[in-house]
């Protein structure tokens, strides 16, 4: 069997975004990876889903696998010709044992590549606006091992040079050794007036900074209850914060939302949401499907060139009709005698990536934007094609109908209840954690009082902002007794973020 290559991947300081392109090549090709604490599961996502995946981080607060059981496990899948990528937060290099990794790797004859990462101090001092370095400030920077020295009566830390050196000095798990090391610098000659941050899970939504100095910090640490993972920055730098702190000043930092939208849905949104600062819990109440057979669409779409209009009312709507025409060996051209309405900007750029460009967008993006729009033209005798959901509202082909049309709609997609509700959402309600719910459809809030519960439902959801899309979605809150905070103008997700920016702001 040929020999395996183990790849030792920075996984960064917790954004996910912020790996390397190589280590998502890494990732890709994985047969096993091994992954720790730190390194954010999402990144998980790259890899083949027939990958192997070992977690060798702390359960309970201590590891799960010690050190060598760590290195043996390397080496036994590497043997074992695997494709293995060990991923560590931070950088591999840089008080992430990589070294040991790396020499029991050598020392056993198996390949191996270093990926480097954004390490924890780098990403923690951009994310909290601290430069570590600064012409006017200090030149010079050193990363500490806040560790050190636990269980030792002597140190291997140079207190003197650290102390009086002037520069940025930033300790690494350090938080439970915060009051000792800070004392230590000012005995080594350190102005007790120092400026300190600690930072909390950087870069990540849940990111959280203390300032103080080096001889106020502890206490204002354990006032706080603040805990690890965090970093501690030293140095006069740390002032800067004050003018530079960007990322915890986004109109949505700190707050927690829950997304309803069905999982091939939510990205975009929840992305939306994520860079306004918000910590976003994605809780699909819609699992979509396909119809039970696809008779009344096949025999719709093979005769295309009898209708006059195909009205798509979403995006799911306009990849589910697509994909059929894929299926039956057709393309865009099989329109080429209809004409298109798109309800929204964003179906018709979902038409758009067809290469097709709609005829009409109604200006109200409701179905009755869609009538009001079409009461306009004279549709007697007109054919439409309106594939649609399996429980979309009959408006759009009744109205159509009264207009002098022949509409046939055809289910092109039906919404199903997912199995359950995602542990850690119902966790985070069940706390009071949850600062505001969205919801997108009135599918996405009547399945979550199908699956909660009405009474549940209401129970949790007191002292929820509650986020609606449009008019249609609010009256379904409404009817199940819920209380609508926010509903934008226009009825888009764009809006719908927008609006949570100002309710929030």
């Amino acid at each position: 069997m040929s020999k395996g290559i183990v790849y030792l991947i920075g996984a960064g300081p917790g954004d996910p975004s912020l790996i390397t392109l190589r280590g998502v090549e890494c990732l890709k090709k994985a047969d096993v990876v091994v992954y720790d604490y730190l390194a954010n599961e999402q990144l998980l996502s790259h890899a083949p889903e027939t990958a192997e995946r070992i977690y060798a981080g702390k359960i309970g607060g201590r590891h799960n696998q010690g050190q060598d059981e760590i290195n043996n496990l390397l080496v036994e899948k590497g043997r074992a010709g695997k494709v293995v990528v060990r991923l560590k937060g931070g950088d591999p290099f840089v008080f992430g044992r990589g070294g040991e990794e790396c020499e029991a790797l050598r020392d056993a004859g198996i390949t191996f590549e270093v990926v480097p990462g954004v390490t924890a101090a780098v990403g923690a001092s951009a994310y909290a606006g601290i430069p570590l370095t600064h012409r006017d400030i200090t030149a010079s920077v050193a990363f500490v091992t806040g560790q050190e020295g636990k269980d030792k009566n002597e140190s291997n830390i140079d207190w003197d040079r650290l102390s009086l050196g002037g520069g940025t000095v930033v300790f690494y798990m350090g938080v439970t050794t915060l009051r000792r090391n800070m004392l230590r610098m000012v005995e080594h000659g350190r102005s007790p007036a120092t400026p300190v941050a600690l930072v909390r899970w950087a870069t990540t939504p849940c990111q959280q900074v203390l300032v103080g100095t080096l001889a106020d910090i502890a206490d204002r640490a354990e006032e706080s209850g603040f805990k690890p993972p965090a970093v501690t920055i030293v140095g006069e730098v740390v002032a800067l914060r004050e003018k530079l702190q960007w990322f915890d000043k986004r109109p949505l930092c700190g707050k927690k939302i829950i997304v309803t939208r069905a999982t091939e849905q939510a990205g975009e949104f929840s992305a939306a949401l994520a860079a306004r600062g918000a910590t976003v819990l994605e809780c699909p109440t819609i699992r979509l499907v396909e119809p039970e057979n696809w008779q009344l669409l096949d025999m719709a779409i093979r005769d295309l060139p009898e209708y006059d209009w195909v009205v798509l009312t979403s995006g799911n709507a306009v990849r589910y009709f697509f994909q059929r025409l894929n299926t039956l060996g057709l393309d865009a051209r099989a329109l080429a005698g209809c004409r298109i309405c798109a309800v929204g900007p964003k179906t018709a750029d979902e038409i758009l990536s067809f290469g097709i460009k709609p005829d009409l967008i109604p200006s109200d993006f409701k179905a009755e934007g869609v009538v009001d729009e079409f009461s306009r033209l004279d549709m007697h005798n007109t054919r439409v094609l309106f594939p649609r959901a399996d429980k979309a509202r009959d408006l759009i082909p009744n109205e159509l109908k009264r207009l002098g049309a022949h509409v046939d709609s055809p289910v092109a997609y039906r919404n199903f209840l997912p199995e359950r509700l995602p542990p850690e959402t119902l966790f985070a309600l069940e706390k009071r954690s949850v600062d505001c719910i969205t919801f997108t459809s009135s599918s996405t809030v009547q399945n979550l009082a199908a699956m909660l519960g009405e009474e549940l439902m209401l129970d949790m959801l007191k002292g929820v902002a509650v986020a609606s899309i449009g008019p249609i979605t609010s009256k379904s809150c409404r009817d199940l007794g819920l209380k609508v905070d926010i509903e934008p103008q226009a009825y888009t997700l764009q809006s719908l973020a927008e609006s949570l920016e100002t309710y929030f702001g």
